[in-house]
């Protein structure tokens, strides 16, 4: 059963942010999300205390460093969620900041570019070039680590695929939290969970794939790394919650990479919202899910002091 904590955020959640419709143009869409999704300033702030944050700027590299008093020579690099169309390394500091203490790791947490102002595929090409980044700063492939949730889900997923098709080496382990991975929206849960979940509707599917994608195919497999070939990854992490929408989304992938002889852990939580991840300190679901994605990072990658 879910905690009284995650049933009480549930409802705030149905009240405050699902709708059929987010906007009657793609900017209305992008001004919506981006006034609804992450977390607000205060609770970054309370997040993040003790913690060293690190702004970094550099060419086609943009981001924040956030770090606890003492790590080590491995790193997390983080891609934020936000259907593609909003959010920052900053609003996504409750997340960073947990995997940061829990793993004892620096964490790299991205900002990406985002729709309707960049459209498909241009967030790819910054994760691509963030990883890229961190392997010309000296960082072994088997001591980096690869997070995201939602949106950042699918761009993890996507850029193993870049990765291999470039013949660059693979990160240890990668980790994802409700992974939005077919933009399509062919899963049955899109619609078996319509109601259930406490943040999306089916139409949002289609609604926030259309900005990001500005009339690419919803197939594409850097798109949607549902519908790829998933064989030769590493090991993978995947959280999501039993009546969200993209609940499919992760069985899909997960199913794919198991039949391909990868290894896929799949972690279903009881009637959590989308990313529920986010509200650690909040409701006990996020500090579980955070405290076992940390586990499996710091079982995977090298480490060294």
């Amino acid at each position: 059963m879910s905690s009284w904590q995650v049933n009480c955020v549930n409802a705030g959640v149905r009240l405050l942010i699902r709708r059929r419709k987010w906007g009657n143009d793609e900017q209305a869409v992008a001004r919506r999300a981006r006034r609804l999704f992450g977390a607000v300033p205060i609770y970054q702030w309370l997040r993040t205390r003790g913690l060293q944050l690190t702004p970094v700027s550099s060419p086609g590299v943009r981001g924040e460093w956030v770090a606890p008093k003492a790590f080590d020579t491995s790193v997390v690099l983080y891609v934020h969620g936000g259907g593609y169309v909003s959010c920052s390394s900053a609003t996504h500091r409750p997340i960073t900041a947990a995997l940061a203490r829990l793993t004892g790791s620096r964490v790299f947490a991205l900002d990406y570019r985002v729709a309707p102002e960049h459209r498909f595929p241009a967030a790819l090409d910054d994760v691509v070039a963030a990883y890229q980044w961190l392997l010309e700063q000296g960082f072994a492939a088997d001591s980096i680590s690869v997070a995201g949730d939602s949106a950042g889900g699918g761009l993890t997923l996507a850029l193993l695929l870049r990765a291999k098709d470039a013949g660059l080496p693979l990160p240890a382990c990668v980790v994802c939290f409700s992974p939005w991975t077919d933009l399509a929206g062919t899963g049955a849960s899109v619609r078996l969970n319509d109601g259930r979940c406490a943040m999306f509707r089916p139409e949002n599917i289609a609604e926030f794939a259309g900005v990001y994608l500005g009339g690419r195919s919803p197939f594409d497999a850097y798109a949607s790394p549902a519908h790829a070939d998933l064989s030769g990854l590493p090991p993978l992490l995947l959280q999501v919650g039993s009546t969200e929408l993209l609940l499919d989304d992760t069985r899909l992938v997960h199913d794919k990479i198991q039949k391909a002889k990868g290894v896929s852990s799949m972690e279903v939580y009881d009637d959590v919202f989308h990313c529920w991840q986010m509200l650690d300190g909040v409701v006990p679901e996020s500090r579980v899910a955070l405290t076992r994605a940390s586990e499996f990072i710091r079982s995977h990658v090298s480490r060294r002091g």
